[in-house]
């Protein structure tokens, strides 16, 4: 007769701070690959991007982050920025402000999920705290603070662009030239750049659906559709609150899933143009291009949306269709903690001497 032990209370307890925290820094990764996605590469009045539990909200000169945490309270971190063309004159000049401007937004987008995840880590520092002590909460002057260390952020980041060379570049790349050993016609320079490109955008569209079915990634869409709310909201001139933005749909033109897709369509007579027909060296290039594709992508985006209605401007269409994956209709909520960082952000320009006028 075997005899089973069954795992002690310490064990299984343990066993669910490590899962927990392995949950979380899941959801960072995830949310780092979605970084392009989340923050719009634009030069703005006001915008924001998506984190876990939470939102960041900018003006031209200041940000907020705001992040909810599991007991409901509110913690927020505020500071103030330059445009990249403030700073830089060069970063005025085209193809360059592209660059400069999504360079800032994924800086930022970094700086706040890192905050969300230092706080989702805090709770749950507190969490066990308070189970131990048997107290609510443990009292102020006990907390730990808990961040993420630098060198994890930066695995966590290196992994994030290794992951999308190896998604977007090599593997399209690899299913094309296996799919020619079947479609000889694919063998054509520009049917076989047509191709690929059909690939890492089925690629793209997949992975997308996938990570909405994740009922974190799924929340992290909910505080999405809040942002472009709120940001709706405060365009409107009416007065920002939770009613307001409620009637404001979750579709905004300029979001990074825009611009992503631009972004991937660009790239397909680029790479059309380069006269290379090896794997190497169609590899390199697709990675050596990305700056001027990115490029590209702002200033066709940027003169687009200064010709509303025109044929120029059904061009960024596509991004609001698959917005409906990116986004999803938030709680009240969620919509509280975007306004609450657009809130705080507004208050530090305003402290700044900014003036925000609304075109």
């Amino acid at each position: 007769m075997k005899l089973y032990r069954t795992p002690s209370r310490e064990l299984v307890c343990y066993n669910k701070k490590v899962m927990s925290k392995i949950k979380i820094l899941a959801r960072l990764a995830a949310a780092t690959q979605l970084l392009p996605i989340m923050e719009g590469g634009e030069e703005l009045l006001v915008g924001g991007q998506a984190v876990i539990e939470g939102i960041m909200m900018r003006s031209p000169h200041s940000y907020c982050i705001s992040i909810r945490k599991p007991d409901g309270e509110i913690v927020s971190t505020r500071k103030s920025i330059q445009r990249p063309s403030e700073k830089h004159h060069f970063f005025k000049w085209p193809l360059l402000r592209g660059l400069g401007t999504l360079g800032q937004a994924l800086t930022l987008g970094v700086i706040s999920l890192k905050f969300s995840t230092d706080t989702m880590i805090q709770s749950e520092m507190e969490k066990e705290a308070a189970a131990k002590s048997g107290a609510a909460a443990p009292a102020s002057g006990e907390k730990q603070q808990a961040e993420i260390p630098g060198w994890m952020m930066a695995v966590n980041i290196l992994v994030s662009v290794g992951f999308f060379i190896g998604f977007y570049k090599f593997l399209p790349l690899l299913l094309t030239t296996e799919l020619q050993k079947f479609f000889p016609i694919i063998g054509n320079h520009f049917v076989f750049n047509l191709a690929d490109g059909v690939v890492r955008l089925l690629l793209f569209l997949g992975f997308l659906w996938l990570l909405s079915l994740w009922s974190e990634m799924h929340r992290l869409f909910e505080y999405h559709g809040a942002e472009h709310k709120t940001v709706f909201n405060f365009e409107s001139g009416q007065d920002v609150n939770v009613n307001n933005a409620r009637r404001f749909i979750t579709l905004h033109p300029r979001c990074g899933t825009s611009f992503m897709l631009v972004i991937m369509l660009i790239s397909i007579p680029v790479y059309a143009l380069v006269p290379f027909d090896g794997f190497v060296a169609r590899l390199l290039t697709r990675v050596l291009l990305l700056p001027l594709i990115v490029a590209l992508s702002y200033e066709l985006i940027r003169f687009a949306a200064r010709r509303q209605g025109s044929l120029w401007a059904s061009l960024v269409k596509p991004g609001l269709w698959l917005q409906k994956i990116t986004t999803q209709e938030p709680s009240d909520d969620q919509l509280e903690i975007a306004i609450h960082a657009l809130d705080h952000a507004m208050e530090l320009e305003k402290q700044q001497g900014g003036e925000l006028v609304i075109a």
